[in-house]
């Protein structure tokens, strides 16, 4: 080998040895897990079905049922009657607000924001202690109205492969809109529950 060819390959093993370090160090640091946050002596939750406080009607069903499915599919609580849980899971639909984004030449709104809101609270049933209570959290999300012209077949977090459309509104835009609001919030207060944190 020359002397080029010696220092090159030197060259490559110290750059390989380096990021090699660099990266073990790195990921040292991070501090990621894959376990849970959530205290290993919980096991089963029950979620009560959530009052509906809000003006509407046909959300409260939708979004206990989203909620049940969720801790089933995320499998870290078992879901079980009151009487055989260790965590209580309930809460009230406290609003349900639509605002309109863009408008168009007569005013109609066009794209709308759609929000709903909840107050939620986890208790353990052992002990009675409630672990914690969040007062106000949201799912949220925008659709077009028929005004627009436009295609609201944009769902995120899959709402309508998983949650039923909500059928109390005027047009399916707004029914599916509200599935998806309802499918966000039902994240939200799942991942609250299993990563306390």
């Amino acid at each position: 080998m020359t002397g080029y060819t010696c220092r090159f390959l030197l060259r490559t093993a110290d750059v390989k040895a380096v990021l090699l370090t660099g990266l073990t160090l790195f990921l040292a640091g991070c501090g990621y897990t894959t376990q849970s946050s959530l205290d290993p002596m919980y096991q089963s939750i029950s979620v009560s079905p959530f009052y509906n406080e809000s003006a509407e009607y046909d959300l409260q069903a939708p979004l206990t049922n989203a909620l049940t499915r969720k801790f089933i599919t995320d499998a870290r609580l078992q879901v079980v009657a009151p009487e055989e849980a260790d965590l209580l899971l309930e809460g009230v639909i406290l609003d349900f607000h639509r605002k309109g984004l863009t408008h168009d030449a007569r005013d109609e709104a066009t794209q709308s924001l759609l929000v709903v809101t909840a107050a939620v609270r986890l208790t353990d049933l052992k002990s009675g202690k409630v672990l914690w209570e969040e007062p106000l959290m949201a799912g949220e999300t925008s659709f077009y109205s028929r005004a627009a012209g436009l295609s609201s077949d944009r769902l995120r977090g899959n709402a309508e492969v998983y949650l039923g459309t909500v059928r109390s509104f005027a047009t399916e835009e707004e029914n599916r809109a509200a599935s998806e609001a309802l499918e966000q919030l039902a994240s939200d207060i799942c991942l609250r529950v299993v990563e306390p944190w």
